[in-house]
């Protein structure tokens, strides 16, 4: 049995050693594992803003805010580095937010959080804790250029599993640690803001990240990095289609392990590439997924019909995931094989094999938001660009064009 944890705050309450999230497959900032239904990121006051004031009709399409936790950075004696959230603070900070999203669970945070003992992460134990987190985790596979990071390998320099995991989420982890630990001491307090695991429910998620909309610079963006973010822009599929891939992953049940694709992937892609990886993200090396185009296309069109009636919003640089579930379950299976293919309690409904979600919003605008730089009239025009066109495309493979 483990004793008093040295990480645990005043109070008796229990402290969460945080995990890098297995399933980041894109963006530049780190997700973190909080729990097996919660993931935390650094808060930014412009995206809490966003999930304060959340339209009822775009709950379905975003993740469930649950709160803010406060997070220090912590250094052991071999200058491994950890982050340490504390829930305690989170209560005293945002309970009376909670009460203004209406979640009746943020309040009993501090009951369930899972008790963290003194580990030390080396970078070994960072790729274990890794690989050990999610079912599928050891079958990752990725064709991209930084899978040789120091972070990934064992202290004798040699490559710890290597190609047996998509490192991005891994890649953001280390830069964001090596960020906080340059420009703060190990006493800071760093707000996370908390949202729902949008792919907890999964086995083996299947995960595309779409960067949406014609522009992607904020308006509190410098003029080198407006050219910047228009320049990409105009060199990717964000101006011609609204819409540029971000990151990917899929399960290939031929061989057993997920195909992984990057931000710098997506940004080299034609139309037609966009339309080639579209259809490579429903194939899982054996056949297309056909039956998962028409509940993906569905949830789409509801999602266009919001973004329609939302006046003054732009969601400059936010990302909308298109999310199902790798693993196909036979109807017929006889009982006796049932652990093979049912390894979860709560497997999903056939309603439930896709999902939408958009995120990130930390550029996000709107009438109203106590961050708001400029405001806008009427619908994001560029983000219904991507939608449509995305749809479109989508209903192109589906016919077979």
């Amino acid at each position: 049995m483990v004793g008093q944890s040295p990480l645990e705050p005043s109070e008796g309450r229990t402290a969460v050693l945080l995990e890098p999230f297995v399933h980041q497959v894109g963006g530049h900032m780190s997700m973190m594992k909080y729990d097996e239904h919660t993931v935390c990121k650094p808060l930014v006051l412009q995206e809490l803003s966003f999930y304060e004031s959340l339209p009822l009709a775009m709950r379905q399409f975003t993740p469930q805010y649950k709160g803010i936790v406060s997070v220090h950075l912590k250094k052991d004696s071999l200058g491994n580095l950890t982050l340490i959230a504390s829930p305690s603070l989170q209560l005293e900070s945002c309970g009376r937010r909670d009460n203004t999203i209406g979640d009746p669970s943020a309040t009993r945070w501090h009951k369930c959080k899972r008790a963290s003992t003194s580990i030390k992460w080396s970078h070994t134990q960072v790729t274990k804790t890794f690989k050990d987190s999610c079912p599928g985790k050891m079958l990752l596979r990725t064709d991209l250029q930084y899978h040789t990071d120091s972070l990934l390998e064992d202290a004798n320099g040699n490559q710890a599993g290597k190609n047996s995991y998509n490192p991005w989420g891994l890649h953001c982890h280390r830069q964001h640690l090596n960020r906080m630990s340059s420009k703060h001491n190990e006493n800071k307090l760093h707000q996370f803001l908390l949202l729902e695991n949008v792919v907890s429910k999964y086995n083996y998620p299947c995960i595309l990240d779409l960067k949406m909309g014609t522009r992607q610079h904020g308006d509190d963006a410098s003029e080198e990095k407006k050219a910047r973010h228009i320049k990409k822009c105009e060199q990717s599929t964000s101006a011609s289609l609204g819409v540029r891939i971000c990151g990917m992953q899929v399960y290939q049940a031929d061989a057993g392990h997920f195909l992984c694709k990057d931000k710098y992937y997506g940004r080299k892609l034609s139309q037609e590439g966009f339309k080639q990886t579209l259809h490579q993200f429903l194939c899982n090396g054996n056949h297309l997924r056909t039956g998962l185009l028409e509940p993906i296309i569905l949830r789409l069109k509801a999602l266009l019909s919001v973004i329609r009636k939302q006046s003054s919003y732009r969601f400059y640089s936010s990302s909308l995931l298109i999310i199902y579930e790798g693993q196909e379950h036979k109807e017929n299976t006889a009982p006796l094989d049932n652990h093979l293919h049912f390894h979860k309690p709560n497997c999903l409904t056939s309603h439930a094999r896709v999902d939408v979600r958009m995120i990130d919003f930390a550029h996000t605008t709107f009438k109203g938001s106590k961050c708001n730089h400029t405001t806008y009239d009427g619908p994001d025009h560029g983000y219904i660009f991507g939608l449509e066109n995305l749809i479109k495309i989508l209903q192109n493979i589906s016919e077979g064009k």
